[in-house]
């Protein structure tokens, strides 16, 4: 069998000079869980690999082994935004032509990514950003300020796309060059949702005091129109993971509840690329019970989930790679491949691409005592050894 998270975690706590007590100790967790992940009979969280990895002082993707690829190495399209993220404010600037070009052009590299397309998102976005430059550096007055706009949201795209495909040191670049020009941008809520974002990686690596602090500054932020309530929802829900990542179920139950009437009144809407509406304060208060609550209760919940044709397939592809964990963590491993299999029918690339369905394969591979062709056929698309 590949190398799953738990034999990761074995191996570099034995370098660490600890054993299993002293590191559930230090990542507050119980010994029992340090040894199930260990064993594989356990699949790893996302807050336990969190909180193991700051306990041995190192990062999450010395567990995982993240980045993973596609099916195709990322590494041209990388090389291309690693390459604007180097040159940070002194980028190279390009013609930048119409602004109304150059927003179309911004909002295609979102659909891309909007649509499970991300490697195209990568491979588009360095060329969108240095007409951007281009542009604030040409333009005057109201489209000077509108470009500074569109170019913090390009940076924090650029910070999205860095995350979902793991590379998660170039994340931290393009956050602060979407923090540095949202200030001059058109729209006061750019900011925000930079902070947030900046809070999600914060989560990511186990700082939630941190990370707790940006999403109250930016549910604070947020006024009463309804991009202001969009800004306050989706901080909520920021609100609700990074609080079940420590395993705090009744405060991410509140950002659940304060989130819910906020999607009542907005409806579902794709602004700020939030995909934000009930639909998602649904699917988060599953991965809320996933984290900190009752996984059985999840796994059963989330199979009821409901969604038309025009939901967004990432969202739709999340919620059944959080479903497949939920029904593992149940001992129902053929209704966790089943939906995995959901979840590569809604977004096969950034199905291969999380860590989390790697460990899920591999914590169905410890339950059978001969694998299924099933399983193999899934461990084999996903590139994972069994």
């Amino acid at each position: 069998m590949g190398t799953h998270v738990g034999q990761a975690i074995a191996s570099e706590r034995k370098i660490a000079g600890l054993n299993q007590r002293q590191l559930a100790t230090r990542a507050a967790y119980s010994l029992s869980m340090v040894k199930a992940v260990e064993q594989g009979r356990e699949p790893a969280s996302p807050g336990f690999v969190s909180a193991v990895a700051r306990a041995l002082r190192i990062t999450p993707e010395q567990l995982t082994g993240a980045p993973f690829n596609d099916g195709k190495p990322l590494a041209d399209a990388v090389n291309g935004l690693s390459v604007l993220l180097a040159e940070g404010r002194y980028a190279r600037a390009e013609e930048p032509g119409e602004l109304a070009q150059l927003e179309a052009d911004l909002a295609a590299a979102q659909d891309h990514y909007r649509s499970d397309r991300t490697r195209q998102t990568i491979q588009v976005l360095p060329g969108v950003i240095r007409c951007l430059h281009g542009a604030v550096r040409e333009f005057r007055g109201d489209e000077q300020a509108h470009a500074y706009s569109l170019l913090a949201s390009a940076y924090i795209l650029a910070e999205w796309s860095a995350r979902r495909t793991g590379h998660l040191m170039l994340a931290l670049p393009a956050l602060d060059l979407a923090d540095s020009y949202a200030s001059d941008g058109d729209d006061p809520n750019h900011g925000a949702f930079a902070a947030l974002a900046r809070a999600r990686i914060l989560t990511h690596y186990g700082e939630s005091e941190v990370a707790a602090q940006l999403i109250e500054k930016a549910i604070g932020a947020a006024d009463d129109t309804r991009a202001g309530m969009v800004l306050a929802g989706y901080s909520h829900l920021a609100g609700a993971i990074n609080d079940a990542r420590q395993l705090d179920y009744s405060s991410a139950v509140g950002h659940i509840d304060a989130a819910r009437e906020l999607a009542a009144r907005t409806g579902e809407t794709d602004l700020y690329m939030t995909a934000f509406g009930p639909l998602n304060v649904e699917i988060h208060s599953h991965a809320v019970e996933l984290e900190a609550g009752d996984p059985n209760r999840a796994a059963i919940d989330g199979t009821g989930l409901t969604y038309g044709g025009d939901a967004p397939p990432t969202r739709i592809a999340h919620h059944w790679q959080d479903n497949a964990r939920a029904w593992l963590m149940s001992g129902k491993p053929d209704r966790a491949l089943a939906a995995l299999n959901k979840a590569r029918a809604a977004a096969p690339q950034q199905t291969r691409l999380h860590p989390s369905v790697r460990e899920t394969v591999y914590g169905i591979a410890a339950t059978q005592r001969r694998q299924s062709d099933g399983l193999l056929g899934f461990a084999n698309w996903l590139g994972a050894s069994l």
